[in-house]
């Protein structure tokens, strides 16, 4: 089973880190291969350039895929399982992990596809998972977490995942009331998984 990482967060200190390496120890154990994009430490390029637009917003499918893209496009033709994970910013996920889909999912690849050039692949399993300083029950009660789900499980992910989950730890301005059930979650979730590939 091959599971890739698409991380989003630019502190060590964070608790999404943690978040982060509690997975891996997670993942670890079942002996599956992990590869992580790490968007931040790599320096992923989230802004489109001028060609790139002109790529996509004209369909110009002759025009170049940038090597920093094409690399992404093999670890998730590589992936039976795609983990996005990162922090809730202003609503939404960070600006890095936004450039990530914006560019990634290039015309021809990801949609508008045509018979000259090599389609994504329809991922198993997709899960979401973000942390976010509000409890869940407010972030519902507000209609954010209803939002950021639409999002990314019906645009983000769509049709190129067969199945698709979000978890979101919410509460983490309170951390020493949550981080212990937010653990059972992420062990819970990649139980799941586990049991879909069974």
């Amino acid at each position: 089973m091959n599971i890739l990482i698409v991380y989003s967060h630019p502190g060590k200190k964070s608790y999404t880190f943690q978040v982060l390496e509690k997975l891996k120890s997670v993942i670890q154990k079942q002996n599956w291969n992990l590869e992580i994009s790490d968007l931040y430490a790599s320096n992923f390029q989230s802004d489109m350039s001028e060609q790139e637009y002109e790529r996509e917003g004209f369909a110009k499918l002759e025009l170049p895929i940038s090597h920093d893209v094409l690399e992404e496009h093999k670890k998730i033709e590589k992936a039976d399982c795609i983990i996005f994970l990162y922090p809730v910013w202003w609503s939404d996920c960070p600006a890095k992990l936004k450039g990530w889909f914006d560019r990634v999912y290039s015309v021809g690849y990801a949609y508008g596809q045509t018979e000259n050039f090599p389609k994504m692949k329809t991922i198993p399993f997709g899960l979401v998972i973000c942390t976010a300083g509000h409890p869940n029950a407010f972030l519902n009660e507000i209609g954010i977490a209803q939002s950021m789900e639409k999002i990314m499980i019906e645009d983000r992910l769509g049709k190129r995942f067969e199945n698709k989950e979000m978890l979101v730890l919410g509460g983490t301005l309170e951390l020493e009331n949550v981080m212990e059930d937010h653990f059972l979650q992420l062990e819970n979730s990649i139980e799941k998984i586990k049991k879909h590939f069974a």
